[in-house]
């Protein structure tokens, strides 16, 4: 079977569902999110494999975990309405070779 369909219905069979936990343990409390990537690391090279790059017009550049998402939005202070209206915030998310597993389109935009 084609490793890129293989790959696209093991991504749509998982929910990518991301946990959250609050822990206290006396002295620290916090909120823990967490979320098992490996699936969506998995169907962006099996994407990537299979030149699923999207058209001359338009790349799919990236499938990009929720839980990285919402760490770069905590860490520069702004919400996820603003992550999605500013592309320049995407472009670093996407561009940041620590993401680098997530990405199907390997070219710069």
């Amino acid at each position: 079977m084609n490793p890129a369909l293989v790959a696209i219905q093991k991504h749509r069979a998982s929910k990518h569902e991301v946990s959250t936990r609050y822990i206290d343990t006396g002295e620290v409390s916090g909120i823990l999110r967490t979320q098992d990537c490996t699936p969506i690391a998995e169907y962006a090279k099996a994407q990537h494999n299979a030149g699923m790059f999207g058209t001359t017009d338009v790349k799919h550049a990236a499938k990009l975990p929720l839980v990285i998402v919402e760490k770069y939005c905590n860490d520069i202070g702004i919400t996820f309405s603003e992550f999605m209206q500013n592309p320049i915030h995407i472009k670093r998310v996407t561009l940041d070779p620590k993401n680098s597993d997530f990405r199907i389109w390997k070219g710069n935009f």
